[in-house]
């Protein structure tokens, strides 16, 4: 179980972290501890109470820890980029300056005295383990890979077939890019045309979706963007030519969660038919475009889909594309599928001819579909900074 108080922890500046600092002198709490910090590639500083008096130290990542009186300030209380805090420590702590990014970890789920506790000691979370362990690992491993805010994530669903999904899905990954973001498209659909396809690099070098098929519990950002083919300024994780490999949900959830550590925006180009594995990409989007063409029988179609990704994504928008069928416009489409409306997608002259030239939809930058890609960022931005 994992709660929020108040705050996020703070930003982390740019390049490698230390570790978190681990206050408590419960030795089973310690190594449960211990053993999340090395899955999520860190090492801990361990104290049994505010650095300044005598602490304990970690050895190599999850060994025991042992006394050190004089163990070396590397970042103490107020400079740890993330504190975690046993339960049984937090009277010790209690006087302690306040800061952002303290975590209460615990064990009893039903101590009504946790929450008490929490707030006298400043803690935006309350953790408990064994169930907020996988919350932990990756919390641990932002503040390591000192990236900061996690990447705006949005996935880009057609309502009918041939809707669009794929040409909206790389125009808002090109214009991404080329508005100088960290910028990285999905392809989450194997059965699809492959995006690689449509960004002129099929034969690009780098990975592609079969090799993290048996990744599991933590993938580390950074590499997973440096393995992934570079096109148009901008990472691409698609899939190969060969027979399709089944991905599990446990390496999708890896792979999602590296890619939104590291920072910028992440585009997803999402399959009609939701598995497991899609509904582990639906859990890690912060917004959902819906694509849906002007017409009567698209719009029924986009009603199904909008019902069975809405179970799982909370913030899904529509996004009409014309030519509009009588007595339909972008508002009444919105209307009719109950969906908040995140405009109309323009009709592009010359995107075919554009897209076999292997020029890749977005490029033009002034562009309509450019421009509208250019002002979906600007106004989604601008939401998750003015989100507390």
């Amino acid at each position: 179980m994992s709660e929020t108080i108040t705050h996020d922890p703070p930003p982390a500046p740019g390049g490698r972290q230390s570790g978190p600092l681990i206050v408590t002198e419960d030795t089973e709490l310690l190594d449960d501890l211990l053993r999340l910090c090395a899955a999520a590639g860190a090492t801990p500083e361990v104290r049994h109470s505010v650095p300044g008096a005598a602490g304990y130290r970690a050895g190599p990542a999850g060994a025991a820890a042992g006394p050190s009186a004089a163990y070396p300030q590397r970042g103490g209380w107020d400079a740890a980029p993330l504190v975690l805090v046993g339960d049984d420590a937090a009277r010790r702590v209690r006087g302690a300056l306040r800061r952002r990014g303290v975590v209460l970890v615990g064990r009893d789920q039903d101590d009504p005295g946790v929450w008490q506790r929490a707030v006298e000691i400043g803690a935006d979370h309350v953790l408990m383990l064994p169930d907020g362990e996988q919350w932990l690992v990756d919390r641990i491993a932002d503040v390591t890979e000192g990236v900061g805010r996690p990447a705006l994530t949005v996935g880009v669903i057609g309502g009918r077939g041939g809707a669009g999904a794929s040409t909206l899905a790389c125009a808002l990954a090109v214009t991404s890019a080329r508005e100088g973001k960290r910028s990285l498209l999905v392809d989450a659909d194997p059965l699809g045309g492959g995006l690689d396809v449509l960004l002129g690099g099929e034969t690009a070098d780098g990975l592609r979706w079969p090799a993290f098929a048996a990744s599991r519990g933590r993938v580390g950002g950074g590499a997973l963007e440096a393995s992934l083919p570079e096109l148009h300024s901008l990472r691409v994780l698609s899939w190969d030519r060969g027979d399709c490999v089944a991905v599990p949900p446990p390496a999708v959830r890896a792979v999602l969660a590296a890619a939104r550590r590291r920072g910028g925006t992440v585009v997803v180009d999402l399959p009609r038919r939701i598995d497991d594995g899609v509904a582990e990409v639906l859990s890690q989007l912060d917004i959902g475009l819906l694509v849906v063409p002007a017409e009567l029988r698209a719009v029924a179609a986009a009603g199904r889909v909008a019902t069975a990704v809405g179970m799982v994504l909370r913030d899904l928008r529509v996004a009409v594309r014309g030519p509009y069928a009588s007595g339909l416009d972008d508002r009444e489409v919105a209307r009719l599928l109950g969906l908040p409306l995140a405009g109309e997608v323009p009709v592009e002259s010359g995107l075919l001819r554009a897209t076999e030239s292997r020029r890749p939809p977005g490029t033009s930058a002034r562009g309509p579909l450019a421009r509208f890609c250019r002002e979906f960022w600007e106004r989604a931005l601008a939401e998750t900074d003015g989100v507390v």
